[in-house]
């Protein structure tokens, strides 16, 4: 029974950091109220949002950052490993679950329900922030940016599973795919509604969970891959507007536009940016 509320403590706190992130975040949404007694002028309304905005973004990126931090610092830490193993054994006390079987696969599928979850919305007539073209862009970057940093990673680190699988377990790639997932379903509706947004990151903490559950992953692959996929996918939005605006303006001489998008060749190994150019009318 101890061992079973161990379990879910770790579960809730893992949940709320991963919504601590979203809860930072979520004074992006709150305008000022339109009452005639709160008096105002332009320039400091505009210092104001400044203000609450950079705050807002540091302390977002301050979370996940700390997070992947926290990975870094346990591959090489005697107590943090020691955490990793008892949480290892923790999971291993569940019932039903003993060496780690029956095994399951729902993570494969929850890992991008998120993003499901967005492109359905949409369809149902619930729009978020982009519309189609620009949100698939922004999702590439995210996921271009996501893959390619966990890739690299686990190859210089070479981290070992716990279930000696292989040496690629740091960092969690299911959790670090999840988390993207989770932060771009919050980036296009957190001004929709806070509590859409939020549902995304349910999904990928459940996924983290499953990942040390079926023997996968330890615990500090999966608090780093979390953190490492809310990396990316802010980097991803704040990026797009600033490349779609500096270097790739809509437009030209000949009527044309042009869009980036981001592209992986398979054979090489290798990503990048294609430029692609669409005949003006």
């Amino acid at each position: 029974m101890k061992k079973m509320i161990y379990v879910a403590g770790l579960a809730y706190s893992f949940v709320s950091c991963s919504f601590s992130t979203v809860l930072a975040q979520a004074a992006d949404s709150i305008k000022p109220a339109k009452d005639s007694s709160y008096q105002i002028n332009k320039e400091q309304f505009k210092q104001l949002t400044r203000t609450e905005s950079l705050e807002c973004t540091l302390t977002g990126v301050l979370v996940p950052a700390a997070m992947v931090g926290y990975g870094f610092y346990a591959l090489n830490n005697p107590t943090l490993r020691d955490v990793n193993h008892h949480t290892k054994g923790w999971f291993k006390e569940i019932p039903n679950n003993t060496d780690f079987r029956p095994r399951t696969k729902i993570d494969n599928y929850l890992q991008v329900a998120p993003v499901a979850a967005v492109y359905i919305l949409n369809m149902a007539g619930v729009k978020g922030k982009h519309n189609l073209r620009d949100r698939s862009i922004l999702l590439g970057m995210s996921a271009l940016l996501t893959s390619g940093a966990v890739v690299g990673i686990k190859n210089w680190t070479n981290e070992q599973r716990p279930n000696q699988q292989d040496w690629l377990s740091f960092p969690s790639g299911h959790t670090a795919t999840a988390f993207a997932a989770a932060e771009f379903m919050w980036q296009e509706y957190k001004d929709v509604s806070p509590w859409i947004g939020m549902t995304g990151y349910i999904a990928a903490a459940t996924t983290g969970a499953l990942r040390m559950y079926n023997n996968k992953h330890w615990l500090s692959d999966v608090v780093a891959g979390a953190g490492l996929g809310i990396l990316s996918t802010k980097a991803a939005y704040w990026a797009y507007p600033w490349i779609q605006r500096k270097l790739f303006k809509s437009g030209n001489s000949s009527g044309a536009s042009k869009i980036i998008m981001p592209s992986y060749n398979p054979q090489f190994k290798s990503v990048g940016l294609t430029l692609t150019l669409f005949p003006g009318n």
